[in-house]
């Protein structure tokens, strides 16, 4: 199916990983090639090459410590060598964000930023936050020391953000790979991490090599640095290789739409967060709403924010946010305006109770990889911008004391050093923000909790509340879950979901393995469908899992897996009731193309 000149999947395609009526999963991650007779006279060697550090992911928090080492092997006089490897085809082309941001980490990374031209131009003019009701709104008090004023911010369009970024590390002389997918985490023989292998390309959606079959590479460092984003695939493996996280993350997805509004509408700097409608009580999530002009236009950043710790199977977090669009308020802004973007990604929202250890033998974690975003202040690029600084210069550090011939170095100064700074000192402040809205009194005990122990305390409450159980097992039987009654979209306001998808430019090379693997193939149905009612099919922000009739028998259901239509959100990997579902990188340059959100 194609819209507006953009693939979205083909059904045709797809048939290849069905056999017998059911979805076979093909990828070599799951599936051993060592015993395929297919691949029994294709040569497997690596090429591979040597780095200093190496930084898996060009977002914020990469691209910090990459410009923060060279500055300081500049100051040094000291040669070294510093690679990103980031999967998108463009750097900024996978970063989604509100964004409203602080600019402190900003300051004091590149402290002429503003004569540099850095795309950080619409301070904060104004703001508003709200308890939606179905028609009405009940404005809650703006001041300093509320988690969500905005005072003295910058409302960014943070792909653009990350753009500058990629340039100034470039500039500053780190070797800069877009379009580069780490696939697979690369150990010495004392279990330390040695760098990261590139996946391999050319291999048919079978399984099979293809004619153009390539191995991929490998990237050797002294210290690797993992700043994937939320759910990073191979932050998730050392995370349990480690064995470094000792409180489970919560999660939640986050979903936007950039409009081009009517210019006698536009509020430039205005900022609005809402909580309530269409929401039920005692779901976490809300909106926000920012007033934008870049290059004269005259725009607005709208997005939802649903938490995935919700029990009912029944949620579609995309309808959520259509149906939150409808609201008098929201709409009258919207109206007669133009949609001209839209996105999804997943968020942390475990704050401090789910920090990891930092640090491990050869690498370290930083940014959302890590889990620095605040989700009571709803921001996170300072944070992560600063982890990877001082990420930086704990290795330095490591790598001046010990020396030129040292293989791997272990970075513990930086957990020690990230701890004493605002990155996790906000954190510890808001830690029980988020868990005090988990009541029976959901977002009114949220409220009250916050204003007592937050707004005038500061955090200072000697206990710490915990999140419960996994998002994933939170899930309660279809059997014992309420419908939720969505309405159509009008195609003007609210949009069906294929449509949205078309605006994200996603693209993947068709003939390759599904990067949505399945441990276990007949779990989609014996489990999510027949318990919970094929929750993937809802909680997939662009169409990826389909629930479809058997070519073998018709009178039963196949899934289906769109992975043409993945926009790398990783919600499926966290939601899937049994974490069946495991996400791994597709071809390198494959999923979204944002420009600017």
């Amino acid at each position: 199916m194609r819209i507006s000149g953009v693939t979205l999947f083909r059904v045709s395609s797809q048939l290849r990983n069905v056999v017998n009526g059911q979805w076979t999963t093909t990828h070599y991650t799951v599936k051993d090639r060592s015993s395929d007779p297919r691949w029994k006279e294709v040569d497997m060697a690596r090429e591979s090459d040597v780095f200093d550090v190496v930084i898996v992911g060009g977002g914020p928090s990469g691209l910090s410590a990459a410009i923060r080492l060279r500055q300081l092997a500049e100051k040094a006089e000291k040669e070294l060598r510093v690679c990103v490897v980031e999967k998108a085809s463009v750097i900024g082309g996978h970063t989604l964000s509100g964004a409203v941001i602080e600019t402190r980490a900003l300051d004091e990374l590149i402290p002429n930023w503003k004569e540099l031209g850095a795309p950080v131009h619409q301070q904060v003019t104004s703001e508003s936050i709200a308890i939606l009701t179905k028609t009405g709104r009940i404005p809650v008090p703006v001041f300093p020391g509320v988690p969500l004023a905005n005072h003295g911010n910058y409302i960014v369009r943070l792909g653009k953000v990350v753009q500058w970024l990629g340039e100034q590390a470039e500039a500053a002389g780190v070797e800069v790979w877009p379009e580069i997918a780490a696939s697979e985490v690369l150990y010495n023989e004392d279990g330390s991490v040695k760098g990261i292998a590139t996946n391999d390309v050319g291999i048919g959606k079978d399984g099979a090599p293809k004619d153009g079959f390539a191995r991929g590479m490998e990237f050797h460092a002294k210290c690797t640095i993992f700043a994937e984003g939320c759910r990073g695939h191979l932050s998730k493996q050392v995370l349990d290789k480690f064995d470094l996280r000792s409180h489970a993350m919560t999660y939640g997805i986050g979903l936007k739409e950039l409009w081009e509004i009517d210019p006698a509408k536009h509020r430039p700097g205005y900022v609005e967060h809402t909580m309530g409608w269409p929401l039920n009580v005692d779901q976490y999530g809300g909106s926000f709403l920012y007033h934008i002009e870049d290059a004269g236009q005259p725009l607005v950043s709208v997005g939802f924010v649903v938490a995935l710790d919700y029990a009912n199977p029944n949620l579609n977090p995309y309808k959520e946010f259509q149906k939150y669009k409808t609201h008098p308020s929201i709409s009258k802004q919207l109206e007669g305006g133009k949609r001209i973007g839209y996105g999804a990604r997943a968020l942390n929202e475990g704050g401090f109770q789910s920090i990891p250890k930092l640090h491990f033998p050869g690498g370290c974690l930083v940014g959302c990889s890590a889990g620095f975003l605040n989700v009571a202040k709803l921001k996170g690029t300072h944070s992560a911008m600063k982890s990877g600084m001082v990420a930086a210069e704990a290795i330095f550090e490591e790598l001046q004391e010990k020396g030129d011939d040292v293989q791997t170095i272990d970075p513990a100064n930086y957990d020690k050093n990230v701890r004493d700074t605002y990155v996790v000192k906000e954190l510890k402040a808001t830690r029980n923000i988020r868990p005090s809205f988990n009541t029976s009194l959901g977002y009114i005990g949220g409220l009250i909790y916050s204003g007592l122990f937050y707004v005038f305390g500061r955090g200072i409450e000697p206990w710490t509340l915990g999140h419960g159980k996994k998002d994933n097992e939170k899930l309660t039987p279809v059997k014992d879950a309420k419908e939720i009654d969505y309405p159509k979209p009008d195609g003007k306001l609210t949009f069906d979901l294929l449509t949205s998808v078309s605006l994200t430019g996603t693209n993947h090379t068709e003939d390759q393995p599904a990067h949505l693997t399945l441990k276990n193939d007949q779990v989609p149905l014996d489990v999510n469908l027949a318990v919970f009612g094929g929750p993937e099919a809802r909680f997939c922000p662009a169409g990826v899992y389909e629930f479809v009739p058997s070519e073998a028998d018709e009178s039963k259901k196949r899934l289906q897996i769109n992975a043409q239509n993945c926009i790398h959100c990783k919600t499926c990997d966290i939601k899937d009731p049994h974490q069946n579902i495991n996400w791994v990188t597709p071809e390198g340059g494959g999923g979204p193309k944002y420009e600017g959100m």
